[in-house]
């Protein structure tokens, strides 16, 4: 079958590309990126999409998919239908399910749960056993099951010494071990602490609870040689730690999800469930600091850390609610809103953060706007003024703090695996 995308913007820094091109796709390759003769367009299904841009499909390493155990959250179908709407084709899902991604036989049922849908998912092995930080899982079948990275996500490796046997590990694979970047001693508050927590009277998590485990793991990170990914940056200090690391020659890298360069505590001032999430929401400085970190490249990748939780457990006293917002849905629009069309980013570098970067790390392979290449792509309005309805979300949870907030920039279609989602529909091309 032959599909001719007309009047695309193409951008992928990889390629050198940022031109306005039609591309002719062919059984799911690019064939053709130029001018198309009347013989190209005679046997082809078009689609126009003057105005509108194209970038290589986008990449969230850090999702909860809750499949398996909550599956009245979150499925593995439900999460990709999620990621297609918002505009991704591959995912990264996390291990704290129930039982926890560290068998074999959960990363398998991921994997062939997801084989026909359009959006890839990859999974993230734990590094210890449950997830209890008291033995290792069995980090080498998980790499051959499909395992892309390993993390305790929700926690902190719980020691140093498990930390570096994992570091060491991973090392035979070029894996990164994922890091939630928390010590457990300081943990337990319900928002960041600061003159908000002191006149909301709310228990409160210090920003040193983070830059902790941040300084422990650039260490180990440099003691073994291995990778480090710091989860969900959200503190000045560990930005400026990660900044100095990697001036060192250090292997850490690092993502910042929306939230953390959309929002501050001052939020919290409306006791809404929704703005409660771990690492908590910070200061208008933190804030500053994660955009610093995304421009001068301290912070590799963006990332949703899409968390679904629902409604009832949402629906309690503050400090009582579980942490966590959805993201896959508002991730990109948030992203053209806050950084792009307010002159942080250009295009390029949120291709880098958002689809190069992320697949580098996990050591996926990246797609390309180039002839001969499978179609992976993304495609997206970005002067398209929407507004957030979490009504209309894919998700089968709707804990976001972003609803009915007005967005400027909103994926369009995606394009993978011979796949098109348009229009809110899949098709076979």
């Amino acid at each position: 079958m032959q599909i001719i995308l007309k009047g695309l913007k193409l951008i992928d820094p990889q390629v050198g590309l940022n031109d306005k091109n039609d591309l002719l796709i062919e059984d799911g390759v690019i064939r053709k990126i130029g001018e198309l003769t009347k013989e190209d367009q005679s046997n082809a299904e078009i689609f126009e999409f003057d105005g509108m841009s194209c970038v290589p499909g986008l990449f969230d390493m850090h999702v909860h998919l809750r499949e398996p155990g909550r599956e009245d959250e979150e499925t593995v179908l439900s999460g990709s239908n999620s990621a297609a709407a918002g505009g991704f084709t591959g995912i990264a899902c996390m291990p704290n399910t129930n039982p926890a991604i560290d068998s074999a036989e959960v990363v398998q049922s991921i994997i062939e749960k997801s084989r026909r849908h359009l959006v890839d998912v990859y999974p993230i092995g734990a590094v210890t056993l449950g997830r209890k930080g008291e033995s290792l899982a069995p980090i080498a079948e998980l790499h051959e099951a499909g395992a892309v990275g390993y993390s305790d996500d929700g926690t902190a490796v719980k020691t140093a010494s498990i930390l570096r046997s994992a570091l060491e590990y991973v090392k035979m694979f070029n894996s990164p071990i994922i890091e939630h970047c928390e010590d457990e001693s300081l943990a337990g508050g319900a928002m960041n602490e600061g003159e908000v927590s002191t006149s909301l009277g709310l228990p409160p998590i210090a920003s040193v609870a983070e830059d902790l485990i941040v300084m422990r793991d650039i260490m180990m990170a440099e003691y073994t040689g291995s990778k480090v990914h710091i989860a969900h940056i959200s503190s000045k200090n560990a930005v400026q730690l990660v900044r100095d690391a990697k001036a060192r020659g250090i292997n850490v890298t690092a993502e910042v999800t929306p939230h953390h360069f959309t929002l501050t505590d001052e939020s919290i001032k409306s006791y809404d469930t929704n703005y409660k999430m771990n690492p908590p929401l910070r200061t208008q400085e933190d804030v500053d600091a994660m955009i610093e970190g995304l421009q001068d490249g301290t912070i590799d990748c963006i990332a949703s850390d899409h968390a679904p939780h629902s409604i009832e457990e949402k629906e309690m006293e503050f400090i009582y609610a579980p942490n966590g917002i959805l993201g896959l849905e508002t991730q990109f629009g948030l992203v053209l809103s806050e950084l792009v069309h307010k002159g942080h980013l250009n295009y390029e570098q949120v291709v880098e953060k958002l689809a190069i970067n992320p697949r580098k790390i996990l050591n996926i392979a990246v797609p390309k706007i180039a002839v001969g290449e499978k179609a992976n792509l993304t495609i997206f309005d970005p002067e398209l003024i929407w507004t957030v309805d979490i009504k209309k979300f894919k998700s089968k949870s709707k804990n976001s703090p972003f609803d009915k907030r007005l967005l400027t920039g909103k994926p369009v279609s995606v394009i993978n695996k011979s796949k098109m989602y348009f229009e809110d529909k899949f098709i076979e091309i």
